[in-house]
């Protein structure tokens, strides 16, 4: 019997400052961490090359990790115009790069994200950190950016089994 191979789904938590990613293998109901980490261009940087990096970076790592599908986590609105747009623009790179690659993207809202790995949209970074220690064990320690990232993916696989299952 032919064994099915896991599905890797990369999860983006994007940032201009900070981008953080994570990779899961989702076989059924079981998640097995894959890779994580953070994409922090210089702030010093002039802003289009900002974005180039975090476009390079998250292009690497989808060729690195061969994910089958993506999911980013939706931006919420932030009083300072500025800082919303800008912020948006990193989000557009998070959207890009894995289109570019020809995988399918998905978005997710942060409290749908919270709510599929904590039980409650309203969880802080520390509640969504320690439910990702306890659902990936070998993922180690993780900075609150990665942790989030690997918990968009989780939300996605989650998403994926519900409309499975419907």
């Amino acid at each position: 019997m032919n064994a099915i191979r896991p599905i890797r789904i990369l999860g983006l938590d994007p940032g201009l400052r900070r981008t953080g990613w994570g990779v899961v293998a989702c076989e059924g109901a079981r998640l097995v961490h894959v890779a994580h980490g953070v994409i922090a261009p210089k702030e010093t940087l002039p802003f289009a090359e900002r974005l180039l990096i975090l476009l390079n970076e998250i292009t690497a790592i989808i060729e690195l990790h061969a994910p089958d599908e993506a999911a980013v986590e939706e931006t919420f609105m932030n009083n300072n115009a500025a800082s919303a747009l800008k912020l948006g623009h990193a989000r557009a790179m998070a959207l890009v790069a894995p289109a570019k690659a020809g995988l399918p993207v998905a978005e997710y809202a942060a409290t749908v994200v919270k709510k599929a790995v904590v039980g409650t949209g309203g969880a802080d970074k520390a509640q969504v950190g320690w439910m990702i220690a306890r659902l990936l064990p070998t993922a180690g320690k993780t900075s609150a950016d990665a942790a989030d990232a690997l918990a968009v993916a989780i939300a996605h696989a989650h998403a994926r089994t519900a409309r499975r299952v419907a």
